[in-house]
């Protein structure tokens, strides 16, 4: 009999069966009254997963053309910014910024490190000329969460705007837009929101929407404020992936009956559970402090091969993670438990972490580490999870 398959990838996640539904519906028109409806129902919700009062738009994109989007409309080509690189999407951020004709001074981190305040401090004070800081909440490639809080009141009260890709954060670890001064927030459908690719969310507040209108952004697809005036009619101004909307709707509703406080929680105790499975199986962890809640990164012993863990992992147990990206690829295994995956699924990906590294090089390790990832996840829930884990 053929394993039930578990999705527990950075993204795209699982769907909840009530989402599915929502994305089988017919198709309606996206300029008659029955999209107006969606629209209006989806934004209160949009703004209680962002933490804002402003306006959330919905882009037919992925998750990078929301990146675009920002840079192009908050900055004009020879401004200067500030690019966090503490693995391959910090490294977009500089390289969309770069095609765009910005002038990029990047902080660069190591492998597992997040970035300080401290750091971004001394190097806005060294370049006055410096307009943006261009961040990930939380790295996907390496794990890492950064210090976003932190940075909001770095920048807060200067001219220097926080942008922030929380494209693997939004719904799975705190990121109030407002509360914490971030001027833009992104997110992609296909991680937390439990959504299929294809819909990018971006939020910006009111000092980031004056600098959209003092750059005058030539963007023809991405323009933001045609996008804006749209959305508080209830449109979008392109067609948009109708079905990913009608599916985002119930998705924000099921935010919404289940808390955003008792989602983290949930989400702490799964990282929890997950990173205590893997120091139990003998494993070390890329990121020692500041990681991120949605996904663990886990190192590989020397001499086994990523490749032939996942492929054996999915093969024998039907679980499917992912490997490291970039000089990581074969040395690194990324295991995700963010949106819909629950204890359950995650005891399954440590169990085939174990067969996928027998299979791989005649590991071994003590048959106790499902206990102890147990433990750590009860003791998590029980304790709550750290109110800003920054």
């Amino acid at each position: 009999m053929r394993n039930k398959l578990r999705l527990l990838t950075p993204g795209p996640t699982p769907l909840p069966e009530e989402v599915r539904l929502a994305l089988a519906k017919d198709m309606i028109h996206h300029r008659k009254s029955d999209f107006v409806r969606v629209m209006e129902r989806i934004q209160p919700g949009l703004q209680y997963l962002f933490g804002t009062t402003q306006q959330v738009l919905p882009l037919s994109s992925s998750g990078t053309g929301a990146m675009h989007a920002a840079v192009t409309n908050l900055f004009a080509p020879g401004e200067k910014v500030l690019v966090i690189e503490g693995g391959k999407f910090g490294e977009r951020w500089r390289e969309i910024a770069h095609s765009q004709g910005l002038v990029v001074t990047s902080l660069v981190q190591e492998n597992g490190q997040a970035v300080t305040a401290e750091d971004v401090g001394v190097a806005l004070k060294a370049d006055p000329e410096l307009r943006g800081v261009l961040v990930q909440a939380s790295e996907t490639s390496t794990g890492v969460l950064h210090p976003v809080h932190e940075l909001g009141a770095v920048t807060r009260n200067t001219d220097v705007l926080l942008v922030v890709d929380g494209i693997s954060a939004v719904g799975i670890s705190p990121c109030p837009m407002d509360a914490w001064g971030i001027d833009c927030l992104l997110t992609g459908s296909q991680k937390g929101l439990m959504l299929p690719p294809g819909l990018a969310l971006l939020s910006l507040s009111a000092r980031a929407w004056d600098k959209v209108r003092e750059t005058g952004s030539s963007n023809f697809y991405f323009n933001l404020l045609a996008e804006r005036d749209k959305s508080l009619n209830h449109q979008t101004l392109f067609t948009s992936p109708v079905n990913l909307l009608q599916g985002l709707a119930v998705s924000l509703d099921l935010f919404r009956e289940e808390t955003l406080e008792a989602v983290y929680r949930k989400q702490w105790a799964l990282t929890s559970m997950t990173r205590a499975g893997a120091a139990s199986l003998g494993l070390e962890l890329l990121a020692k402090t500041h990681f991120t809640w949605g996904l663990t990164s886990i190192k590989l012993p020397s001499g086994i091969d990523g490749g032939l863990v996942l492929r054996a992992a999915a093969e024998c147990c039907g679980v499917v993670m992912a490997g490291g990206q970039g000089e990581l690829k074969k040395s690194l295994v990324r295991l995700g438990h963010m949106g819909h995956v629950d204890w359950g699924d995650v005891l399954a990906g440590l169990h085939a972490l174990r067969v996928g590294l027998i299979a791989a090089g005649g590991y071994s390790a003590a048959r106790t580490y499902l206990e102890d990832a147990v433990g750590a996840y009860e003791d998590a829930l029980r304790e709550g999870c750290p109110e800003m884990r920054v």
